[in-house]
């Protein structure tokens, strides 16, 4: 289960992919479609999460920052 962390209420575009980036704060870029090429990022809402080990950090459907923690495991890779 996710918890809610900030609440930023941001109202996406359609087109656009929104994530957390490494300073914790959201942003934004235009996605690659076909030949098109993507946007580079901006800087949608200031945040300053501190990021902790373990944990995956995304925009939730209300347009708030969350994170869950991250499942580990599977099977190993065989080394060749």
């Amino acid at each position: 289960m996710a918890e809610k962390l900030v609440k930023v209420g941001i109202k996406r575009q359609k087109g656009y992919l929104y994530y957390v980036d490494k300073k914790g704060d959201v942003s934004c870029a235009k996605m690659a479609r076909g030949s098109k090429k993507g946007g580079s990022p901006k800087k949608v809402a200031k945040c300053g999460i501190k990021r902790q080990e373990g944990y995956l950090y995304f925009v939730d459907k209300q347009g708030d920052v969350s994170r869950a923690k991250m499942k580990r495991g599977g099977k190993k890779k065989k080394k060749r």
